[in-house]
């Protein structure tokens, strides 16, 4: 009997030393200040989710195109458009995006048990809750679904983009050399993209520099601490005058438009051939705009204006394809990095673009109500920002 109990003794001795599932799987040590180092980083040339195709006849052009004008000319693309976003899954698409595309030098990162923060160069946090439970993020105007879980010291954070998509980003520790990886992946339909981020312990003149641009967000963020605390701090520390404030509201460029002018490109006699019109597309885009209240100049590229662009080919079985982009430009004045004068500029305030394909007798009317809703939502956005 005394055997025994010695035996039962040591075995929940061993058991009580011994760590357990949750103890190997769920602690995480992210914690500290982060500094990206490009060089071992790794930036793949295209970062994006792909174009999401519907068969033809589906409703509604897509978010923003993958970039420029590649492949328009000559490619021979199926009888399909894109596949219809509504207008928050498209804002979620471009900003997610736009956050891989241009990562955060600096990194905070807070890790507890219960919950990770992780705060940005500018100022941004978020907080994840590692309980495998979706939470709403609120992500510049729109929300998003965000779900958190650990596994073996790794932080999976997953964004729901939109049906079908979404964007994974794993946090990991190395021990040696010291380091904090940060991989991101565009999760869909038969795709995975990998981006792959090395940030490393953050030094002294790295804190330094992240602090002063802290107190230089504070000088230009209106409302932000006590007024005129933070800029005399700055000009004081560095000798410059104090910074200018502006509007940081989400789309304040757009506020005061009230009169647009209206350009579309010459069309190639293959966007003839497939009915398409320079006339029609100018008429529907003008009609678009004075609907909502707008004044507009036709032919006019002086101030503020919408351009139209589209490309059309045509395949070797008679199927036209068109790449159509929507603009919204207006210019300013502005002293660039590399000069000491200002000069006059053009700016990109809004734009859309998508593919369409089909036969002759059905692709001009569907690149016109494609190039119609952008129009229309460009008009949602200046409307809003006029309220």
């Amino acid at each position: 009997m005394a055997r025994s109990r010695m035996v039962v003794i040591l075995f929940l001795a061993l058991a009580a030393g011994m760590p357990g599932p949750a103890a190997t799987q769920d602690k995480s040590d992210l914690a500290g200040q982060w500094t990206l180092n490009r060089a071992v980083s790794q930036f793949p040339a295209e970062i994006g989710f792909n174009v999401d195709f519907a068969p033809l006849g589906g409703s509604g052009p897509g978010a923003d195109g993958p970039g420029g004008r590649r492949g328009s000319r000559g490619a021979a693309v199926p009888a399909i458009r894109r596949r219809p976003e509504s207008e928050d899954d498209a804002r979620r698409v471009q900003l997610l995006t736009g956050e891989v595309r241009t990562p955060s030098a600096h990194l905070t990162i807070v890790d507890t048990p219960a919950a990770v923060t992780v705060t940005d160069e500018k100022g941004r946090s978020r907080t994840f809750h590692p309980n495998g439970k979706e939470e709403s993020l609120q992500l510049d105007t729109v929300p998003v679904g965000v779900t958190a879980t650990r596994e073996a010291g790794r932080l999976t954070v997953r964004y729901r983009v939109e049906e079908g998509r979404e964007l994974r980003y794993t946090y990991s520790r190395a021990a040696s050399p010291p380091q904090l990886v940060v991989s991101v992946q565009f999760v869909e339909r038969g795709n995975n993209g990998d981006v792959r981020w090395v940030y490393e312990p953050a030094t002294a003149a790295d804190t330094l520099a992240a602090s002063a641009a802290a107190i230089n967000r504070a000088a230009v963020s209106p409302g932000a601490g006590t007024p005129g605390s933070a800029g005399p701090l700055q000009a004081a520390s560095t000798g410059a005058a104090p910074a200018q404030t502006f509007n940081q509201q989400p789309d304040a460029e757009l506020r005061g438009i009230k009169k647009l002018g209206v350009v579309v490109e010459e069309l190639s006699s293959q966007a003839a051939a497939c009915g398409l019109s320079q006339s029609t597309l100018e008429t529907a885009v003008s009609k678009r705009l004075t609907d909502a209240g707008l004044t507009v100049i036709r032919n006019s590229d002086q101030d503020t204006y919408v351009y139209v662009n589209v490309i059309t080919s045509s395949v070797s079985n008679g199927l036209c394809v068109s790449r159509y982009d929507a603009f919204l430009y207006t210019y300013t004045t502005a002293t660039l990095s590399y000069q000491t004068a200002p000069v006059l500029v053009q700016v990109s305030l809004l734009h859309k673009g998508s593919i369409a394909g089909g036969s002759p007798a059905a692709h001009a009317d569907g690149v016109v109500r494609g190039v119609q809703d952008y129009v229309d939502l460009f008009v949602t956005r200046i409307r809003d920002a006029n309220k």
